[in-house]
């Protein structure tokens, strides 16, 4: 599978279970996301205008051509397979991967926030 992320700064920086709860937290993302198949992008708190302010946006796509989604924002949060609306959920995630930090530019701030702690 190829997998890709996007998570915002704030949960990023939020200390939850502890110290080193936190640390390690941030030791397993750089971790995955020198997996060839995944890619890890954080989306800056201030680049609060886009489409992934409503909440999370998953679509899978499977081998067979297939595939579903979900917004929690959208479609009543509820899974969706219309290709119609499984592209407006592709089109939003894109716009997000664009507005967040390139995978390597996300490594680096994940580096500096461990740094930090």
């Amino acid at each position: 599978p190829e997998l890709g992320f996007v998570q915002e700064e704030a949960s990023l920086r939020r200390p939850i279970g502890g110290l080193m709860v936190w640390r390690r937290q941030l030791e397993r993302l750089l971790i995955l996301g020198e997996l060839p198949f995944v890619d890890i992008q954080v989306m800056p708190t201030c680049r609060w205008d886009h489409p992934g302010t409503g909440g999370r946006i998953q679509v899978l796509k499977f081998a067979d051509g297939s595939a579903v989604g979900r917004a929690d924002d959208e479609f009543a949060g509820r899974p969706i397979s219309h290709p119609k609306q499984l592209r407006i959920l592709e089109l939003r995630y894109g716009v997000i991967g664009a507005r967040a930090l390139t995978p390597e530019e996300s490594r680096a701030f994940i580096e500096q926030v461990l740094g930090e702690t």
